[in-house]
């Protein structure tokens, strides 16, 4: 059996975000638990983000190819932002360090709710107002893709309010990739 090394890659990134303040209060968005997931043993390279998208993975296998992929994730979004009038976001140390511990996270409970039962946001909850994951996309391409294929992933990236962005991609004990892209204010 090849064993993986396990790799944390992060992209310091300038995204959008969905806006999660409403009349001063923080309002956290619902996304099914299921969104991005594709069950592993399936005989199919079909990924299903929600009812309505549907996304093609394939694979890869170094730390660099990780690292790559966050880059490529980052830029893409900037490029849908900006395409559609909006300001591209900006790299914030603080949710990328936010995005690395909710990437990890995921092996446990691929949810927003963290695995020791609190919300997704709790990791910092003073910088984090809006979150995507995914888990199973070993490219930029493919993550930005099926993100923007689901209106409630869409949302966030293309969130007016959203100024700062982080990425991590955390690459588990068998191959697996799991992402984080963390948005904020």
């Amino acid at each position: 059996m090849k064993r993986f090394k396990r790799v944390i890659a992060t992209v310091m990134v300038t995204v959008l975000a969905m806006t999660t303040v409403a009349c001063g209060e923080k309002k956290v968005e619902s996304i099914d638990d299921l969104a991005a997931v594709r069950a592993i043993g399936e005989d199919s390279d079909t990924i299903y983000i929600d009812d309505e998208a549907i996304a093609l993975a394939g694979e890869a296998t170094s730390s660099e190819a990780a690292l790559a992929a966050a880059n490529a994730a980052f830029a893409l979004v900037n490029q849908k932002r900006t395409a559609a009038g909006l300001g591209a976001l900006s790299w914030s140390n603080a949710l990328t360090s936010a995005a690395m511990v909710r990437a990890q996270e995921l092996v446990t409970l691929f949810s927003h709710d963290r695995p020791n039962g609190t919300a997704w946001y709790t990791v910092d909850s003073s910088v984090m107002y809006g979150e995507n994951l995914a888990k199973l996309y070993y490219t930029g391409d493919s993550v930005v893709d099926a993100w923007m294929a689901s209106p409630t992933h869409a949302a966030n990236i293309m969130e007016a309010g959203f100024k700062s962005v982080g990425i991590a991609v955390y690459q588990a004990d068998n191959g697996n990739w799991y992402w984080a892209q963390e948005f904020g204010y």
